[in-house]
């Protein structure tokens, strides 16, 4: 830091964001300069020629499985776009060699989610599209290096993504969907639940809303067990304007997932940024991790209790910044986080089409929360 360096400050009103309700005046009476330490350098997965890109990540006891997709460019459903693996038993500095695990000829195919099962074996979801056909596939493994098809589901509503597996008690597996178009305004999009009491032989979907226009329609969530009945939720927004509307979603439910409660958050440093959730069984903190895309490439963590923002979803504290990567709007993002002990480990991919990397952080898990919103705004300060 340069103590001497001029630091411009800009402030204005945004008079479209649907948030900027105050009529006072606004001035600037302080501004805080706080010096901060350079985040450390993720470890390279996998960084060989191509779009290496949607990881997931998933912890098998103490080993790490990274399973992610690669093809020539930011398309899902090009032929020679394939699904690999590595594995990682020294905290994620050092990956074996890669293993295919679903290269099905005539489709592209994608990593879209990840969990466990009730034996402790990882689960894996694959998105295969050729075409106009889309298939979700579901694949296990116990060493990260096998993996096994368990099912294809025949789904009434054909998602575009299905996303991680967690388990709920009285349900069994459940993971979450969404359907629509990304290019479509709507209302034509949807979201639900998938649930098996089988171990994902079978699985029975249900939709919690639908006929969603773009700016209502969280996508590419992550969601957690709470206790007592209660899930929650994150979802990412696809509004791109810059107002309180482009924040991510939140949406809990109370009675084991039958019912939802979606609603908008404070949590507004987003560009088409996919969360994952982490919940601490020690402390009961919640993270969660997303990749702020665009100028600025930084993978930002929210560290809270989630019983404080449960009902009170523009109650999220302040995010802090983990670690960076390239700038781009869309190569580079989409983290996926799991733990093993007291550390997280957060795989996501950066770079430049035609080429990106997946790579991984490691860093404590939080064992506190992060500072409070400002008290000027419900929620944190206004633009």
């Amino acid at each position: 830091m340069e103590p001497k360096a001029p630091l411009w400050v800009r402030v204005q009103r945004e008079p479209d964001d649907p948030a900027d309700s105050f009529t006072s005046p606004t001035g600037l009476a302080m501004v805080k300069v706080t010096p901060l330490d350079a985040l450390a350098e993720p470890h390279v997965v996998q960084e060989t020629g191509g779009y290496n890109s949607w990881p997931v990540i998933q912890a098998i006891g103490e080993k790490l499985v990274c399973v992610y997709s690669r093809g020539t460019a930011h398309d899902i459903s090009e032929d020679v776009r394939a699904v690999y693996a590595r594995t990682s038993t020294d905290q994620g500095k050092t990956w074996t060699p890669e293993t295919a695990v679903a290269n099905t000829p005539r489709y592209g195919e994608v990593t879209v989610g990840k969990g466990l099962d009730s034996t402790g074996a990882m689960l894996v979801w694959v998105r295969r599209m050729g075409g106009s056909e889309s298939f979700h596939d579901l694949y296990r493994t116990t060493d990260g290096v096998t993996f096994t098809l368990v099912s294809t589901p025949k789904l009434a509503v054909t998602p575009v993504q299905i996303t991680d597996i967690f388990t709920v008690p009285k349900v069994g597996l459940m993971a979450l969907w969404f359907a629509g178009n990304y290019g479509d305004d709507g209302p034509s999009h949807s979201w639900g639940t998938l649930t098996s009491s089988d171990n994902g032989a079978t699985w029975k979907q249900t939709t919690i809303e639908s006929q969603l226009t773009k700016p209502q329609w969280p996508t590419e969530p992550s969601a957690v067990y709470l206790g007592n009945g209660r899930i929650f939720a994150v979802g990412r927004s696809e509004f791109w304007n810059a107002s309180s509307t482009r924040s991510q979603f939140q949406m809990v439910s109370s009675d084991y997932g039958a019912t939802w409660t979606r609603a908008q958050t404070n949590i507004g440093d987003v560009l088409l940024s996919t969360p994952s959730l982490i919940l601490d069984a020690e402390t009961g903190l919640l993270s969660n991790y997303y990749y702020q895309r665009g100028p600025g490439g930084i993978l930002r963590r929210r560290v809270v209790d989630p019983d404080s923002v449960f009902g009170n979803p523009l109650q999220w504290p302040a995010s802090e910044a983990v670690a960076t990567g390239s700038q781009s709007t869309i190569d580079a993002g989409n983290v996926n986080a799991t733990a093993i002990k007291s550390t997280h480990y957060l795989a996501f991919y950066s770079g430049k089409a035609p080429d990106t990397a997946i790579l991984v952080s490691d860093l404590p898990a939080p064992t506190t929360r992060n500072s409070p919103p400002s008290p000027s705004r419900p929620g944190g300060p206004r633009k």
